[in-house]
């Protein structure tokens, strides 16, 4: 039980961290484009990240846990913020946030598969519970109908929630710092190109704000968050651990008022209620893993 509430709180601030990540590169998206806040976070990550692996002298992957690293590197690394970068050239942050929503049903799914875990019914009906408040949430807020963006947005959910299943996987074997940081050494050297053929003496001229930005992408969104995540997953379970980023829209809403200054609704709140109690649902509702007995009894 220890175990699971220290990973409840190392997932909380990943999610928290997260949060601050749409917000972030709306920001910095407008002065630097798509490439360098998509790309450039990681190459930028890499360098602090490099410094640690060598000062630590971490032992460097095998060829099986490589083939995972490059999973995540996919997800985490590439399709996530480049994405991402793209869709909020245009579209709000609390329209993004709804759709970031999706994304514990994304991690779950794939867990199934890729973490050996046997999700419950009373998981799913949290789940189906907390997914639907923010659709209905986002219809009733009128944020619009959907756009191409979108599509880049839901693809990145798909993308992501692999990456967070398989990094939460690898994280028990290698652990969690450890994932995402190989993960961003072996990502870099391919966007290093593309990035440098971007930079444009305009970008000397951007505001503190953005600067800021771009930097929190690269060093807490980028890396120390994914290290809390994964930290997370591994010592709560993958599916479990996952509920927590129901909490990620409303987040971001409210991170989106403090610095970008949209509005917060009534609505916003009466479906965060909705939504943190389905998360305890979730939180709490037995899961088996697949290598062990298929009964799974559930206490209370």
């Amino acid at each position: 039980m220890e175990k699971e509430k220290i990973g409840l709180y190392l997932g909380l601030a990943g999610v928290i961290c997260f949060s601050l990540t749409l917000p972030a590169t709306t920001i910095a998206v407008e002065h630097f484009g798509t490439t360098i806040v998509g790309l450039g976070r990681t190459v930028i990550a890499a360098l602090l990240v490099a410094v640690i692996l060598i000062a630590r002298r971490e032992k460097v992957p095998n060829l099986q846990q490589f083939k995972s690293i490059l999973i995540v590197a996919a997800g985490a690394v590439l399709g996530f913020p480049l994405l991402t970068s793209w869709a909020m050239k245009t579209l709000p942050v609390s329209h993004g946030a709804v759709e970031v929503a999706l994304l514990p049903l994304a991690t779950a799914g794939i867990a199934m598969y890729r973490g050996g875990e046997r999700l419950s019914v009373r998981f799913w009906i949290s789940s189906m519970i907390g997914s639907g408040a923010v659709i209905l949430y986002a219809g009733s807020s009128g944020f619009g109908s959907l756009q191409v963006e979108d599509a880049g947005i839901l693809a990145a959910v798909i993308i992501l929630g692999l990456s967070y299943a398989e990094g939460g996987k690898l994280s028990k074997e290698i652990g969690s710092w450890q994932v995402i940081a190989w993960a961003i050494v072996i990502g870099a050297p391919i966007f290093v190109i593309p990035v440098a053929l971007s930079i444009s003496a305009d970008m000397l001229d951007a505001p503190v704000q953005a600067w800021g930005s771009l930097i929190y992408l690269a060093v807490v969104s980028q890396f120390l968050a994914y290290v809390a995540w994964y930290a997370g997953m591994a010592l709560g379970g993958i599916a479990q651990i996952s509920q927590l980023q129901y909490l990620q829209p409303f987040l971001m809403i409210i991170f989106s008022a403090l610095f970008l200054e949209e509005s917060i609704t009534t609505m916003t709140f009466v479906t965060a209620i909705i939504v943190v109690v389905s998360v305890y649902m979730g939180k709490n509702a037995p899961i088996s893993n697949n290598h062990t007995s298929a009964k799974v009894i559930e206490k209370g």
